[in-house]
């Protein structure tokens, strides 16, 4: 299973429609300094499928700070993502979504 790319806009949609969950990869420094208030928390280094939140028919988002974690390992998130409806990487990470004006704590 391979990944694909969503952009910004899509994904606040489908967040607010409640057909997405948003999972962040990064590390807790970087989470601790800003994160999309959304996102669970799964970093890469310690990434573990089983504690992803319910995602049953959902699509199932990655995001990390610019998108080049979730790319460079988009296909082994893919491919251990059940039951969602499809998985995406957040194109240009966290950073894209500032850039929208999108909500950051």
């Amino acid at each position: 299973m391979s990944i694909k790319h969503i952009d910004p806009q899509t994904l606040k949609s489908w967040m607010a429609e409640g057909k997405a969950i948003l999972v962040d990869v990064r590390e807790h420094g970087e989470v601790a300094r800003e994160r999309i208030p959304e996102a669970h928390h799964m970093p890469l280094s310690n990434f573990n499928p089983a504690g992803l939140p319910a995602h049953s028919g959902k699509f199932v988002v990655y995001h990390c700070a610019s998108g080049g974690r979730t790319a460079q390992f988009g296909s082994q998130l893919a491919s251990v993502t059940q039951a969602a409806n499809d998985v995406f990487h957040l194109a240009g990470g966290i950073m894209s979504w500032k850039m929208q004006g999108y909500e950051t704590a």
